[in-house]
Protein backbone atom coordinates (compact mmCIF):
# COMPACT_ATOMS: atom_id res chain seq x y z
CA UNK A 1 0.00 0.00 0.00
CA UNK A 2 2.22 2.94 -1.36
CA UNK A 3 1.60 6.49 0.09
CA UNK A 4 2.13 8.92 -2.49
CA UNK A 5 1.11 11.97 -0.65
CA UNK A 6 0.87 13.72 2.61
CA UNK A 7 -1.17 17.20 2.39
CA UNK A 8 -2.68 18.82 5.44
CA UNK A 9 -3.97 15.99 6.86
CA UNK A 10 -4.94 13.97 3.89
CA UNK A 11 -2.85 10.71 3.20
CA UNK A 12 -3.35 9.97 -0.66
CA UNK A 13 -2.29 6.24 -1.52
CA UNK A 14 -2.99 3.31 -3.70
CA UNK A 15 -3.82 -0.58 -2.44
CA UNK A 16 -1.05 -2.56 -3.83
CA UNK A 17 -3.33 -5.37 -5.55
CA UNK A 18 -5.41 -2.52 -6.73
CA UNK A 19 -7.35 -2.25 -10.59
CA UNK A 20 -8.09 0.15 -13.37
CA UNK A 21 -9.62 2.89 -14.00
CA UNK A 22 -7.16 5.16 -12.31
CA UNK A 23 -7.94 6.21 -9.06
CA UNK A 24 -6.44 7.13 -5.68
CA UNK A 25 -7.47 6.59 -1.92
CA UNK A 26 -8.06 9.39 0.31
CA UNK A 27 -7.22 9.06 3.96
CA UNK A 28 -8.08 11.25 6.43
CA UNK A 29 -8.48 10.78 9.86
CA UNK A 30 -10.95 7.87 10.40
CA UNK A 31 -12.14 8.47 7.06
CA UNK A 32 -11.43 7.29 3.64
CA UNK A 33 -12.79 7.84 0.19
CA UNK A 34 -11.52 6.63 -3.53
CA UNK A 35 -11.56 9.41 -5.77
CA UNK A 36 -11.30 8.30 -9.63
CA UNK A 37 -10.01 10.36 -12.23
CA UNK A 38 -12.03 10.95 -15.32
CA UNK A 39 -10.19 11.70 -18.37
CA UNK A 40 -11.65 12.90 -21.96
CA UNK A 41 -8.72 13.53 -24.76
CA UNK A 42 -5.77 13.15 -22.30
CA UNK A 43 -7.45 16.27 -20.56
CA UNK A 44 -9.24 15.70 -16.53
CA UNK A 45 -12.61 16.34 -16.77
CA UNK A 46 -13.93 14.86 -13.66
CA UNK A 47 -12.88 13.83 -10.08
CA UNK A 48 -15.80 10.85 -8.67
CA UNK A 49 -15.68 10.00 -5.40
CA UNK A 50 -16.78 7.17 -3.99
CA UNK A 51 -17.23 5.21 -0.60
CA UNK A 52 -14.53 2.56 0.40
CA UNK A 53 -15.64 -0.76 2.03
CA UNK A 54 -15.60 -0.91 5.48
CA UNK A 55 -14.99 2.31 5.52
CA UNK A 56 -16.43 6.07 6.47
CA UNK A 57 -16.43 8.28 3.96
CA UNK A 58 -14.77 11.34 4.03
CA UNK A 59 -17.17 14.31 5.38
CA UNK A 60 -18.19 16.73 2.14
CA UNK A 61 -16.87 19.69 3.30
CA UNK A 62 -13.50 18.30 2.78
CA UNK A 63 -14.12 17.16 -1.07
CA UNK A 64 -12.86 20.52 -1.86
CA UNK A 65 -9.42 20.35 -0.77
CA UNK A 66 -8.76 17.22 -2.36
CA UNK A 67 -10.19 18.50 -5.85
CA UNK A 68 -7.64 21.49 -5.12
CA UNK A 69 -4.87 19.30 -4.86
CA UNK A 70 -6.12 16.75 -7.29
CA UNK A 71 -6.29 18.97 -9.89
CA UNK A 72 -2.56 20.15 -9.38
CA UNK A 73 -1.67 17.09 -8.82
CA UNK A 74 -3.43 14.43 -10.96
CA UNK A 75 -0.52 14.14 -13.61
CA UNK A 76 2.12 13.48 -11.12
CA UNK A 77 -0.24 10.70 -9.60
CA UNK A 78 -0.94 9.16 -13.17
CA UNK A 79 2.72 8.90 -13.24
CA UNK A 80 3.21 7.44 -9.82
CA UNK A 81 0.01 5.33 -10.99
CA UNK A 82 2.14 3.98 -14.14
CA UNK A 83 4.86 3.58 -12.16
CA UNK A 84 3.68 1.64 -9.64
CA UNK A 85 1.27 -0.71 -11.76
CA UNK A 86 2.63 -1.05 -15.27
CA UNK A 87 6.40 -0.67 -14.55
CA UNK A 88 6.55 -2.76 -11.06
CA UNK A 89 8.57 0.18 -9.70
CA UNK A 90 8.42 1.84 -6.60
CA UNK A 91 6.81 5.05 -5.67
CA UNK A 92 8.37 8.08 -3.83
CA UNK A 93 6.05 9.24 -1.10
CA UNK A 94 6.17 13.12 -0.98
CA UNK A 95 4.90 15.66 1.95
CA UNK A 96 3.58 19.06 0.21
CA UNK A 97 3.39 21.69 2.80
CA UNK A 98 2.21 24.21 0.77
CA UNK A 99 -1.36 25.02 0.30
CA UNK A 100 -2.18 24.39 -3.93
CA UNK A 101 -4.65 27.26 -5.11
CA UNK A 102 -8.09 26.33 -6.52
Amino acid sequence: MPKIYEYFGFIFFFYANDHEPVHVHVQYAEFESKVTFVYDNGALVALEFAEVSGRLPIPNQKHQDIINFLKVYHNHILTKWLQFYVYKQKVKSEKITKKVKP
